[in-house]
């Protein structure tokens, strides 16, 4: 059973900063990309960032220059350090890693449940 666990969401002001943690625990042998995806109301799901085990990042073009992703794979931890936040950055945030449960099985998806960012005065 594989766990991701999202947290520091929360409500903050236009201009402010938030940190968004998700921590990946239970049977897992490797992990390669992590990941944050979004969803405002009333839209799809988009891609925000993802990070390889490597290290390589790739941004959605609204979010380069103001969020940045990280990861340690040590603690099966990925992190988005979000800075001069938008009412437009208001979503469920939802982080996302591609992993082994053993070297025998392929790799699969796993979500976490999500965490609210309201940017909001």
């Amino acid at each position: 059973q594989v766990r991701l666990v999202e947290s520091g969401g929360g409500l903050v002001q236009p201009g402010g900063s938030l940190r968004l943690s998700c921590a990946a625990s239970g049977r897992i042998f490797s992990i390669n990309a992590m990941g944050w995806y979004r969803q405002a109301p009333g839209k799809e799901r988009e891609l925000v960032a993802t990070i390889t085990s490597g290290g390589n990042t790739n941004y959605a073009d609204s979010m380069k220059g103001r969020f940045t992703i990280s990861r340690d794979n040590g603690k099966n931890t990925v992190y988005l350090q979000m800075n001069s936040l938008k009412p437009e950055d208001t979503a469920v945030y939802y982080c996302n890693a591609e992993l082994r449960g053993s070297r025998w099985e392929r790799v699969r998806d796993y979500w976490g449940q999500g965490t609210q960012v309201t940017v909001s005065s």
